[in-house]
């Protein structure tokens, strides 16, 4: 049975690659048509995932897509991006443009592989989840520290009461993959008692040498967790500030549509196609408008089945489920920058101190490259209230002014920012220092 089963897959295989190389996919990058965006089309071969594929390498490259224009209804996936970088300009970097084209076009390798699964042996990759709670990022990393790990990157995203972290890590003494297998079950058993458990849902944390694409596995993770199940102080929101999500059925074509208002931010539309990727759910047309503060998407999507939504419970899970996608990455508290040169344990320095000043943090992404440190944080109180701006100053003058900056004023304290920052040098400041298409639209054919 395994070996038909096999000898099934086989052949699935080699008549996907028949088709490709029949017809191999093409990418066309246009500078000219639009005025204030490069315009980015691509047709392949269609098959389930392609669009996350194709959405996920635009959004790695940091690019904003203002518009977009999908279509894969039958055997032909074809697909129109507007794209800008981050201050709203077009693509005109040569590397970026070839990487694209490369990435996308008839010899990227882009298609042949799953969605999210990459090859490393640089690190191990360290996944957690669990309930979330005031200092648990710090009590995890000291105990990396401790074990004599260092953190290289890392997500951490908090979501309805729970945590969840993709971690990549070295060992500190080799700067490479950990391969001793006492010393990897050792991590995963003292990590799972920082986490703990919470009642029905267990805290679960795999070890593995099989990297994956960070952002795609926290979505994974977040879902299989059930983190769209309404708890507690989540039924309070705000209803201003929820995501507006509709799903109706179009019942002369078999389509169900999807409608999703909501503010806009950055990575939006890979949030939302890869919660429908994940559920089974396959987009045969959509657009997407982001040139505004408000971004509106709408998807005509089918089960991977053929059948479009079939219940209620399916439309409001739908719906509840691609309400959590959006709000995953919502940065809530105060955005902390830190850039300086790496070294063992400064992951876990940082968020100590953060967690003996009473921040907890909500968010993270951790990135280190030729020996330096850029790591992101959203930090708010442990207790709920804004975060002081004098708090934040003390822990800026122990880290250092220059190594640890605020990005933006997400707080009404940093309004009333201190006029001049003290000149004097502190007992610790040194402390990170010597420890080292224009316009378009997809016509509605219902009312």
């Amino acid at each position: 049975m395994e070996s038909s089963m096999s000898f099934s897959q086989d052949m699935d295989d080699e008549y996907e690659k028949l088709i490709r190389r029949m017809n191999p996919p093409r990418v066309v990058i246009d500078n000219e048509s639009c005025k204030n965006a490069t315009v980015i089309q691509v047709d392949s071969a269609n098959r389930h995932g392609i669009l996350l594929e194709v959405v996920q390498i635009l959004t790695d490259l940091n690019l904003v897509i203002t518009k977009a224009y999908i279509s894969s209804d039958g055997g032909w996936f074809m697909d129109v991006f507007n794209v800008t970088d981050q201050d709203g300009n077009k693509i005109t970097d040569e590397e970026i443009i070839d990487y694209i084209q490369k990435s996308l076009g008839p010899d990227s390798s882009c298609f042949g592989r799953s969605v999210g699964v990459l090859s490393s042996t640089d690190y191990t990759t360290i996944e957690l989840i669990g309930r979330d709670r005031p200092g648990l990022l710090s009590e995890l990393t000291a105990v990396l520290s401790h074990l004599k790990c260092n953190v290289v990157n890392a997500e951490v995203w908090t979501h309805n009461t729970r945590a969840a972290a993709v971690m990549h890590i070295t060992d500190q003494g080799t700067g490479y993959a950990i391969d001793d297998l006492d010393r990897l079950s050792r991590i995963k058993e003292l990590l799972c008692n920082v986490l703990g458990s919470s009642h029905s849902r267990e805290a679960k944390t795999e070890v593995t040498h099989v990297a994956t694409h960070a952002e795609r596995r926290l979505h994974q993770m977040l879902f299989d967790d059930r983190d769209y199940e309404q708890v507690g102080e989540e039924e309070d929101e705000d209803e201003r500030q929820r995501p507006n999500v509709s799903v109706v059925n179009w019942y002369d074509k078999d389509y169900s549509v999807v409608s999703i208002r909501c503010k806009d931010r950055p990575k939006l539309l890979f949030d939302t196609v890869c919660t429908l990727t994940d559920m089974q759910y396959v987009v045969f047309h959509g657009s997407v408008d982001a040139e505004g503060p408000e971004a509106y998407q709408e998807f005509y999507i089918r089960h991977v089945d053929g059948s479009p939504v079939k219940s209620e419970a399916e439309r409001q899970r739908v719906i509840q489920c691609l309400e959590a996608a959006i709000k995953r990455r919502v940065s809530e508290g105060l955005k902390l920058e830190l850039c300086t040169t790496d070294r063992a344990g400064l992951l876990s320095d940082v968020t100590r101190i953060f967690r003996e000043n009473s921040l907890t943090v909500t968010q993270a992404e951790v990135t280190t490259r030729g020996g330096k440190a850029v790591n992101i944080f959203y930090v708010r109180e442990a207790s709920g209230y804004p975060v002081d701006a004098k708090v934040i100053d003390s822990i800026r003058q122990v880290i250092g002014q220059t190594i640890l900056k605020v990005k933006g004023n997400n707080s009404k304290e940093r309004k009333q920012k201190v006029a001049q920052e003290s000149q004097s040098k502190f007992l610790f400041g040194g402390l990170f220092k010597s420890r080292s298409f224009c316009n378009f639209g997809l016509v509605r054919s219902y009312s």
